[in-house]
């Protein structure tokens, strides 16, 4: 509720020109307001003017445009009761079509006056519906029974929460006096474009025109998210960023479209109204950003329009200045500059299509189309946004009808691309079936001397990869034998004595690792040569493999160090009997070339499953006790975890 001003200008001059003394002065500061206010309800409560809307019983909705008076207020100061007691500067609203009252950009504020007669069975209850969401303010005004004025605010600047009555649009309840004549008055206020589609509602009415308007907006944002998701799977299937272009440009669509529908004030931002105040210029603006980035990927402007690609490339510019002016710039300004953005791009889009047309690009004509009715639909909104065209369903929904066919158009745009590329696929492959029997042609011409070529290559082949067999053996065996000696390398040991172990925790048995170190060995390559230390280690390996079973593994790690791995165990006696061997053996002397010479072994034994459960733990316990071994005096055995050595064999001495 509003405070109650009352005009005493007018009679206050007529009294100051009667009597201009003083002491009338002060009786006319205390004495006038109340006969102001006097004359003020008179003049209310008057018959409204003759173009006063008449309301009956059985009507359930009133356009009334035809009826509204407007008065406006370039500074923005005239108060209610200032504006009511000053009826006479009020003139019929210029009505161009059906509820069509649209003062396009202006900084004043508009008062509007609607006289209302009622009949005396008329209901009491009304819905006062402004059709234009995005206006920042509107105040509606009704009489009090004891003087002042009653005011509903809503807006796009106010939280939706604070509305008087929940809709997309501004409603306000009316509660009016059956069989009398009354005014309500409006004040409207936006630093965009003053649309003012005023419908007086039943509650009934309202709710079943809701439900005709909500069947069709939910067709057409079905229509936007299906098509933005369609396009989105596109993208991340082919990777075509004309297809991501495409689904930003419906994302904004959407945002700017929800926004001047009512909808995103109050479903998707209804408490955040400094976002919901710009996002129909913001959403707009970003729409045109990414339908000119589309345009130039689709179309291929960089290649196929130069000159049509550097346009496309300022109005991407113009449009993210214009995205974001809000921030920087008055929203009147832009306001007027994304229309004007937007009847300029859809001149470029249009030429840009027919240009692309007639070169023969894939799919120009059902995008010409497409692109043609949206950009005829966003051209439209704008010239009646700026007052150039009349308010009425086409103009007003001009852009969701346009975009809805642009839709489906660009669906047929897509299926035409892909009926091209499948002709051009056909005629390749067509092409390429004449290639090929044409080929065929010349084989055939050119059999028999292709087949003596290819006997002769195939024979080549055969002996080539006979060759790469042998070679492959050969390199297969040298990546697992040592070269020197003939035994197994590192890798093979570790592969048998994998091999090993699994046997001997299948069947239940015992393995064993013996690690052999040839005590003498630097003095022999010292003294007579490293010839001589070769045919020692040749010798030696001899001898262990004559010491061993077959089935048991001879391998030597490098140097004069050599493994054995002995598989098949009974008990432990087995493996330390091939160890006595193996010392019996190497007491031998060996002939060498300066001569006969005798060598040490130092051996380490180690057990599976006692010393270790893999490989490497036995290697590393029979390692252990091979040091121990040469520690307690070289040429012996001993076993991983015993005391002191098992046998006590005296020290070879190298004899020449």
């Amino acid at each position: 509720m509003s405070g109650v001003n009352i005009p005493v200008a007018f009679p206050a001059a007529i009294m100051s020109l009667l009597f201009p003394s003083p002491h009338w002065r002060r009786i006319q500061r205390r004495c006038l307001p109340a006969i102001g206010l006097w004359l003020c309800a008179a003049v209310s409560a008057a018959d409204p003017a003759p173009g006063a809307l008449t309301i009956g019983k059985d009507e359930g909705s009133y356009h009334v445009a035809s009826s509204l008076q407007y008065l406006e207020d370039p500074q923005r100061t005239l108060t209610v009761a200032e504006a009511a007691a000053d009826a006479a500067r009020f003139r019929p609203v210029p009505v161009s079509g059906v509820n069509d009252i649209n003062f396009g950009y202006s900084h004043s504020a508009y008062w509007l006056a609607l006289p209302l007669k009622l009949a005396a069975d008329a209901p009491a209850d009304w819905l006062l519906e402004i059709g234009y969401p995005s206006l920042d303010r509107v105040e509606v005004y009704t009489r009090l029974p004891h003087g002042g004025f009653a005011m509903q605010i809503a807006g796009d600047l106010q939280p939706f929460s604070q509305r008087p009555f929940a809709h997309r649009n501004l409603v306000f309840p009316l509660q009016l006096k059956p069989g009398a004549a009354q005014t309500v008055y409006l004040r409207v206020t936006s630093d965009g474009n003053l649309t003012v589609p005023a419908t007086l509602w039943q509650r009934d009415a309202l709710y079943q025109h809701d439900q005709r308007a909500y069947a069709g907006f939910s067709i057409y944002y079905g229509m936007l998210l299906a098509l933005g998701l369609y396009n989105l799977l596109l993208y991340l299937a082919i990777g075509d960023r004309a297809f991501l272009a495409y689904v930003g440009f419906v994302a904004c669509m959407a945002v700017g479209q929800a926004s001047m529908n009512g909808f995103g004030n109050q479903f998707a931002w209804p408490e955040w109204p400094a976002w919901g105040n710009i996002a129909l210029p913001s959403g707009m603006s970003a729409t045109g950003l990414f339908g000119a980035v589309f345009t130039r990927l689709f179309l291929d402007t960089r290649r196929t329009a130069p000159k049509f690609d550097r346009v496309l490339i300022a109005l991407i510019a113009v449009f993210a200045f214009s995205a974001l002016s809000p921030l920087l710039v008055s929203y009147q300004f832009s306001a007027i500059l994304t229309s004007i953005a937007g009847i300029t791009a859809s001149a470029v889009f249009t030429a840009c299509g027919v240009h692309c047309l007639r070169r023969g690009h894939p799919g120009a004509r059902w995008f010409l189309l497409a692109w043609a009715l949206l950009l005829v639909g966003v051209a439209v909104l704008a010239m009646r946004n700026l007052n150039w065209l009349p308010t009425n369903l086409l103009t007003l929904y001009s852009m969701q009808i346009g975009s809805a066919l642009e839709m489906l158009l660009l669906s047929f745009a897509l299926a035409d691309r892909i009926n091209v590329m499948r002709r051009e696929k056909d005629r390749a492959t067509q092409e390429a079936l004449d290639a090929r029997q044409t080929m065929v042609n010349a084989l055939r011409q050119s059999e028999q001397v292709l087949e003596l070529r290819v006997a002769d290559r195939t024979r080549d082949l055969e002996s080539a990869n006979a060759q790469l067999r042998q070679k492959e053996k050969e390199l297969e065996y040298m990546a697992r034998h040592d070269m020197l000696t003939g035994l197994a390398n590192r890798v093979l040991l570790h592969d048998r004595l994998d091999q090993a172990i699994a046997r001997a925790r299948r069947t239940g048995r015992g393995a064993a690792v013996l690690v052999i170190d040839l005590d003498e060995f630097k003095t022999v390559n010292d003294n007579h040569g490293h010839a001589a230390g070769d045919e020692l280690l040749r010798n030696a390996a001899a001898r262990f493999r004559h010491a061993v079973r077959e089935s048991d593994t001879v391998a030597r790690l490098g140097g004069d160090e050599f493994v054995i791995v002995v598989e098949t165990l009974h008990e432990s006696k087995e493996a330390i009997r091939i160890a006595d061997k193996l010392l019996a053996e190497a007491a031998m002397p060996l002939e060498l070339g300066p001569g006969p010479v005798r060598v040490n072994l130092s051996i380490g034994i180690a057990f599976y499953p006692q010393d270790g459960a893999s490989g490497e733990a036995l290697l590393q316990r029979a390692d252990h006790a091979m040091y121990a071994a040469k520690s307690a005096g070289k040429n012996r055995w001993r076993v991983a975890g015993d005391g002191p050595p098992s046998n006590g064999r005296p020290t070879f001495r190298i004899v020449s």
